[in-house]
């Protein structure tokens, strides 16, 4: 994908949570630009600052830098991203444990809800193994 066209975005992050704000303020001016609801924007935001967060935190088996890619395409019926780095294999819709939806709040264990919340936001997120590198999918009609 191109960033200088109007429905594309196309973004590289270091390893670093400091990196979410910047594309989240990306995000934000992709949607505005491309007169989408404003709503999507933050569904996008709330997937990207988990998915990416888990990435950070969980995904390198080393702390030197990496780079993550994150592409946004606009086809007037749906908003497409996708995810790319090359962390550990992980594959958060197989491997990340069920999150516990039954007991008390102060009987569940912390964390778990990212991935879920992810699958409830988008109307499609998969993933994918190419090589080295880890590929997120998701997708979310516009309207």
């Amino acid at each position: 994908m191109d960033d200088t066209l109007t429905n594309r975005l196309e973004m590289v992050l270091r390893n670093d949570l400091s990196e979410l704000e910047r594309l989240a303020a990306a995000v934000d001016e992709f949607i505005e630009r491309n007169d989408l609801p404003p709503a999507l924007a933050f569904k996008f935001n709330l997937c990207f600052d988990e998915l990416i967060t888990n990435t950070v935190s969980y995904g390198y088996g080393d702390a030197g830098p990496h780079e993550i890619l994150v592409r946004m395409e606009a086809d007037g019926t749906e908003l497409r991203a996708e995810v790319e780095d090359d962390a550990d294999a992980f594959d958060p819709f197989a491997e990340a444990p069920p999150p516990d939806l039954t007991s008390d709040v102060g009987d569940r264990r912390v964390g778990g809800l990212g991935v879920f919340l992810v699958q409830k936001t988008m109307d499609h997120a998969s993933y994918r193994r190419e090589g080295n590198r880890n590929l997120i999918l998701l997708s979310k009609g516009i309207g």
